[in-house]
Order: C-alpha cells, then structure tokens, then sequence
C-alpha cells in the first residue's frame, strides 16, 4: 500500500456532472472541433453515475438545449411531456382557490416536462461522443493550486478505503490529482469547493448573501385513468398550505410520461419557526385535499431532495479566478420567479466553454482573460433572466402584506421594485428562539404520523426511496464542530432543528443510556447531499463535506 497520489493532466477539467457543466463540456468541444483543435477534457461527478445525484422539478424551457443541439427532440433528448397549459391555486387548509391568472414567468406552454436525471444522462452520452472524459464515482475534496496560492490547477479527488477510524484499509485507493489548465466548477449549490475557494479568494464579496430553497419531490405511479387523463392543465404550482403565505414556501405538480406525476414541495430556508419539519410538510401537502384527489390511488416511485439558490444576480460570485470558472447554481444562476434553472445553467456552461476557448487559444488562463465569461454573460439574454429575479428572494422573505406590495411593484417594473438591491438576512441567522407552546403546537400540527408505505412514507423509507447508500465504515462525512453546543444550547434555544429540517432522519437526540444526559446522534449513511444541514443550522456548527465517491443517492427519474 502506498499513499503515492498519480497525477492525470487535461486542458479542461469540469467539475460536477450536472447541466451547466455538461452543456459547457458539449460546446467546448463543439468549438474546438470547428477550429480543428484536438483537446484533452475530463468531467468529474460524485455521484455513482451522471444522473444519480440529479433533481429538480422540472420544467425545462428549450432556449438553451435548442441553441446547443438544434435537432434535440430528433436525437433522443429525454422529454416526458410538453406543457398544455398551467394553472396556479391559493391552498388553504381544505379549500384550493384558483388564481385568476398565471404569473406571466410561470406561463409554460409549450415547455417541457422531464426528469433531470435522465436528461443529464442523455447530455454526458452526447458529451461522450464528442470525447469528453467521463468519470462518475470521482469526489472533487480538495481544490490544487499553484505557486502563488490563488491559481486553480486541478482537483484532488477523495481517497477510498479509509475506516471509520480515519486509517487505511486493505484496499485503500488514494485520491487522484486531476491537473488542469482550466477548471469549471459546476457542483451545484452550495458546492463544497466553491465554499472553499470563496473563503481563499473572497468569491461573494460584497454580495448579499446566497439564501437557498429545500425541495422534496417524489415521482409517483398513477393509475391509468388518472386527474390528466383529459385535463388541459398538465403544470400546476401552488401557494399557501401547509405553510402561511408569512413562510416562502409553494408547491409543484407536472404530469409526466406513462401515468406518472411529479409532485414536490419547496420551501424558503429562510424561515423563521424552529419547530417546522420540513419532510412532515411535504406529506401534509401531500394530503390536502385537492392534491390528494390527484394523486389518489398511486404510488411512490422514487423520492429525494435538494437544496437550491434563489438569491439570483446579487449573490453571484466572481465568475472567475486565476485557472477557474463557475457555473450554473453555483453561480446563482437561475431565473428565481420562474422557478428554472436548467437553461440557465446550460448557458452559462455554454458561455463559459467559449470564455475558455479562447484563452486555451491565448495560452493565457489568467482571470482576466477568462473574464470574457463575464462579459458575455452581460451581452447575453441569460443576463435578463437572472438579473430580472435579482431582488425576488428578499421579497419572498418579507411577512404579508409587505410581501405582495413588493412582489407586485417588482412585476411591474421587471424586477426593480421598491428598493433595488434589497437586503436579505442569512438563512442560518433567521429562526426564532424556542417560545412556550411551540413544541405543543408542533406536536398539534405534525399528530400522529399516519403513513402508509405506498403513497405517504415515513422519512426512512424515503431514504429507501432514493436508494441512498454509504459504505458503512468510513468517516463521518457531517463535521459537528462542537457537540457541546447541540446540547448545552441549540437543544435549549431551538430544541435541535436539525432533526427537523433534516428530511433524512440523519440527526437525532438520544438519551446516553445509563445517565439522563443528552446527545446528538447521527446517521450518514441516510444522508441524501441535500446539504440543509450546513445551510440552516443557526449555529453554523455543522459542515457538510463529499463522503466517499459514489456514495449517495442513486436517482433514475426524479
């Protein structure tokens, strides 16, 4: 055994198997082949296949896939539906009211419904054939630079085979050096490495802060005669129950391909109420009655989640530095009163690819030359769409009425609003302290738990769902900085929220048997890389890092 690391050199090296690095990859090579140039390029992805850790809604406007593939639907692209119409209700606790109309960003007609996990699957084949390198199973842990301690060359990926004890097994591999005159960070949000380079370099100063979503979805078997059978309406999005219009919440419902249904809910991290559950939410939106009487008779397929940014333009990083890009969510690129992300993603991928032509052609990968990203991206329509949702978030996380008054005067002056730039607390400084009452009160809300296994699982059996795995006896990928805290005073200010805004059941209280003291127990290996966790523990106590490559969820249609 020997801890010599092997060292791969390519021209590009993408980090992160998702659509905005894999439409980059895609139109690097589309240009290089253009100009006869012949480059060595590497895509990384931490899941056990492209795809397997992918999810979202998800509703795809074609602008971006059109633009990189023109004849997509000819070449297979993976599209479950095209959208008939929408519609859009206010839930209250039984009653759904109809709006009387759809938001003009959610007016989706003609999109496409699909799986985002078959959709990047279907982009790395096509990545592939262009000849893209591609190795899923690869964790980027550590980010390599050079000699001036600012210059990105490459990515160290995770070690495997090390015990729960932090030492080598039998049949430790390690990490390998993956070399590179550019890297494109497409992790996602809230990527590991960028929270590291973004400490290093200072990426989001002096942004508003990045605030996050959690969404939980679930693809669901529905009978054959079903809610869509000879329903107009195939997209439909919702506000209101099971949380108060106060809370940033809202739910989604797609008809999808074969008598199936996308259903998820997705709530604002920035809420204030530390005794929410956010997986007994989703059930209980689940169980309304009007999207009940849609699901009724299915059952669960798949299930999993994910967080994403919402702050949109004003919390974009740098997009980039000495040797690197970023991209997609991790660049705060979404179209946030839309609720899209995938094209935008894919342009920026497809943005940067060029940004990063040019200065392979230059011999120059310094941030000033891969600057031209930046200022494509400004000449681009991506730039209209992301800069439009620039202070929708901050608006969301105001109480009523002050949300409407905001909301509105930004729809009508796209975007603008009131205050341009508005501020936004983070969202691990936004929970309430603890008052008399709230536990009773959740314990009211949430009643006694009444799943059935078939259409509303309880939280370990949507980690069974997901088909989560970790390899038991590695080290605990979840720091908990200070276990002292969880006990002595997050347990008191908060009663732990952690097992409550964890939809995985990865956190629990115990009682240490044989005394009356308290501790926070954990259970990675229900981890479903959501990385909730890190962003609203309200002490900042908890840091989520990459378990070992190809662990986690294994998703297929969600």
């Amino acid at each position: 055994m020997t801890n010599t690391r092997e060292q791969i050199e390519f021209d590009v090296l993408f980090v992160g198997g998702g659509p905005a690095n894999l439409a980059g990859a895609i139109r690097l090579m589309q240009l290089a082949g253009e100009q006869n140039l012949e480059l060595e390029v590497a895509l990384i992805e931490k899941g056990s296949d492209i795809g397997s850790h992918a999810l979202s809604g998800a509703i795809m406007d074609p602008v971006a896939v059109k633009e990189l593939i023109p004849n997509y639907k000819e070449v297979g692209c993976p599209i479950e539906n095209d959208v008939r119409g929408d519609s859009f209700y206010v839930l209250t606790k039984q009653c759904q009211y109809a709006a009387p109309f759809v938001p003009k960003y959610m007016k989706n007609k003609g999109f496409h419904v699909i799986s985002l996990s078959k959709f990047v699957r279907w982009l790395a084949s096509i990545a592939q054939d262009l000849g893209v390198n591609i190795f899923p199973g690869f964790a980027g842990t550590e980010v390599l630079y050079g000699q001036d301690n600012k210059t990105v060359i490459g990515v160290r990926t995770g070690d495997k085979g090390i015990g729960h004890d932090g030492q080598p097994k039998s049949n430790f591999e390690p990490g390998i050096d993956i070399m590179a005159k550019v890297t494109s960070f497409g992790e996602g949000a809230k990527g590991s490495l960028l929270r590291e380079i973004a400490t290093k370099l200072r990426l989001f100063d002096p942004k508003v802060p990045q605030t996050f979503e959690t969404g939980i979805k679930e693809v669901i078997q529905l009978p054959e005669s079903n809610f869509f059978s000879d329903n107009p309406v195939n997209d439909i999005h919702t506000l209101g129950y099971p949380l108060d219009l106060d809370t940033h919440s809202g739910g989604f419902i797609y008809e999808m391909k074969n008598n199936k249904v996308s259903v998820g809910l997705v709530v604002g991290l920035g809420y204030h109420n530390p005794m929410i559950d956010l997986y007994e939410e989703f059930i209980r939106f689940k169980k309304h009655p009007f999207v009940r009487g849609i699901i009724s008779g299915g059952r669960v397929v798949e299930q999993g989640t994910r967080t994403l940014g919402n702050g949109s333009y004003y919390t974009m990083p740098k997009l980039a530095v000495d040797g690197a890009v970023f991209v997609g969510a991790s660049a705060s690129m979404l179209n946030a009163p839309a609720l899209k992300g995938i094209h935008t993603s894919m342009k920026s991928g497809m943005l940067a690819a060029k940004a990063i032509l040019e200065a392979l052609s230059k011999e120059d990968f310094t941030q000033q030359t891969l600057y031209a990203y930046h200022d494509m991206f400004n000449k681009s329509w991506l730039k209209d769409e992301v800069y439009e949702g620039r202070n929708f978030a901050q608006a969301l996380s105001k109480k009523m009425p002050a949300k409407i008054f905001h909301l509105g005067a930004q729809y009508l002056t796209r975007g603008r609003g009131f205050v341009d730039k508005m501020s936004i607390e983070k969202d691990s400084n936004t929970l309430s302290l603890l008052k008399d009452g709230d536990f009773q009160t959740a314990e009211r809300r949430y009643g006694k738990h009444d799943h059935d296994d078939v259409l509303f699982l309880d939280k370990l059996t949507g980690v069974y769902m997901s088909k989560t795995q970790h390899r038991e006896d590695q080290p605990c990928h979840l720091i908990i900085h200070n276990p002292e805290l969880c006990v002595n005073e997050c347990l008191k200010d908060y009663r732990a929220p952690c097992t409550r805004f964890c939809p995985g059941n990865v956190y629990e209280m115990e009682i240490v048997q044989g005394t009356q003291e308290k501790r926070l127990k954990l259970n990675p290996s229900n981890c479903l890389h959501c990385k909730t966790c890190e962003i609203k523990d309200p002490y900042e106590n908890i840091t989520w890092t990459c378990p070992e490559g190809g662990d986690g969820p294994k998703y297929t249609m969600l």
